[in-house]
């Protein structure tokens, strides 16, 4: 583990705000898919407590990451939407980014690693976008992202630390936030997954506004806990990345830059989970709530069910973040959990 210099710049100025957010939900209005809020009676029953599961991978691309790649793009003057857009990313941003291009008109270059799940690859290309594939272990994608950038004059769109996507990300908060409203509960809880801290910290804006009460907290895989470890030390702190796990969502080995003050000053923590957890997770979404999960988007649910924190008698939000994950593994995993 390496502790990472901060950013210099004010504590309180958290380079994207509540408003931000706001303003980002208008422009996703009949965009943007207001997923819904899900219940199992009968797994409440069982658990002792009420679980409410976030279904972001019913959203366009099937994951949150489409919110903050159209809020950002959409926000393009007619010369950087000419130019094109840049990406790097695992899967998820590339193919938010694919799809909110196309729709916005823009051209699209997206740097995938080799070992990207081939469903996500395929996903980005089928909606128009030029892949460029890297190999992880061997090449900074950061780095290629930049050249392809400084080559082409495309802006650069990163997937957690730009303030566009973190804003539009927020607006999975937004609609947390109004769902419990409409039935009138207040969560006293939220678990979200997190990589570089995005969507966290997105989220974070606006229970932080909303509804301060609410305990927030971070789900990692176990080796990748770095948002975990930097929040116990208050300072970013790198991991060394060379745990194997299932969550290739979930794979920064440091939080971002811009998410992680956010995260400092407003989450209760962050968690851990196994790749067991996460299995087990994906398996009750399957069964009780019906719902795809891929594993990065199932960590958070994984906590929760692993009893990471304390929920009996309470209301817990879960975000499941998103649901492309490969056919193979997901029907291994489901034939495992039911065996």
């Amino acid at each position: 583990m390496n502790s990472l210099t901060e950013l210099s710049d004010n504590e309180t100025n958290y380079f994207a705000s509540f408003e931000d957010v706001e303003a980002a939900a208008r422009r996703l209005e009949g965009i943007a898919v207001r997923t819904p809020l899900l219940e199992a009676p009968l797994l409440n029953e069982e658990l002792g407590y009420r679980l409410m599961v976030k279904a972001e991978p019913l959203q366009r691309t099937g994951s949150f990451k489409f919110r903050g790649a159209y809020n950002t793009i959409s926000q393009f003057d007619e010369t950087a939407r000419k130019a094109g857009v840049v990406a790097f990313s695992s899967g998820n941003h590339a193919q938010g980014v694919a799809a909110a291009s196309s729709m916005l008109g823009v051209p699209a270059i997206i740097v995938m690693p080799s070992d990207a799940p081939a469903i996500k690859v395929a996903n980005t290309r089928a909606w128009g976008a030029n892949v460029v594939l890297y190999d992880r272990y061997k090449e900074n994608r950061e780095e290629i992202g930049a050249r392809i950038a400084a080559d082409s004059g495309a802006i650069l769109v990163k997937p957690y630390d730009n303030p566009g996507v973190i804003a539009g990300q927020g607006t999975v908060g937004l609609e947390v936030v109004e769902q419990c409203s409409e039935v009138g509960v207040t969560p006293d809880a939220v678990v979200i997954p997190c990589g570089g801290g995005g969507l966290s910290s997105g989220v974070t804006l606006v229970l932080s506004r909303l509804s301060p009460a609410t305990d927030i907290w971070t789900a990692e895989p176990d080796g990748w806990d770095d948002t975990a470890l930097s929040l116990a030390a208050g300072e970013r702190i790198s991991v060394d990345g060379t745990v194997k796990t299932i969550c290739d969502s979930l794979l920064p080995n440091a939080p971002g830059e811009l998410t992680f003050p956010i995260l400092r000053d407003m989450a209760k923590g962050g968690l851990a989970v196994s790749d067991a957890a996460v299995k087990r997770a994906m398996a009750v979404a399957f069964r009780h709530f019906k719902l795809v999960v891929e594993p990065g988007g199932a960590a958070a649910l994984a906590a929760v069910l692993d009893d990471k924190i304390d929920c009996r008698g309470k209301t817990v939000v879960c975000i499941c973040s998103g649901g492309n994950t490969d056919p193979a593994l997901y029907a291994d995993i489901l034939r495992e959990q039911s065996a």
